[in-house]
């Protein structure tokens, strides 16, 4: 089985160990993702770009996604983010848990982690 690794260059990859995303057993399993910005829904925005960058480069896009973990340290933080993720996912909605949480640095409002379906080899 071929494995493919997908960097971002975020300063915690090397930190940390980890990569953006990893293409194996036929998904691409992207990290949580968090964003930037002043508020949740800027910090949603800007997590969603990176990860639409990492399937990609995997091949992949919103529309093969099957699983989506939310994880906010407020769930009432989450409604406002509700737009955006039903533009990204439109109709083509993945299985989801929206779990609330600490995160890595109280400043995340939002980490966003998915798993899709790898392009066929």
């Amino acid at each position: 089985m071929s494995i493919k690794r997908i960097s971002s260059g975020g300063e915690y990859e090397a930190k940390i160990g980890y990569c953006r995303a990893v293409v194996a057993g036929g998904f691409v399993h992207v990290a949580g993702t968090v964003g930037q910005g002043d508020d949740v829904v800027e910090q949603c925005r800007s997590a969603l770009a990176t990860i639409e960058t990492a399937l990609t480069k995997a091949g992949a896009s919103f529309a093969d996604v099957v699983r989506v973990n939310y994880y906010l340290p407020e769930a009432r933080e989450f409604e406002p983010c509700w737009p955006l993720l039903s533009e990204a996912f439109g109709a083509n909605p993945p299985a989801a848990t929206m779990i609330e949480c600490n995160l890595i640095d109280p400043k995340f409002r939002i980490e966003i982690e998915v798993t899709a379906l790898a392009p066929s080899a």
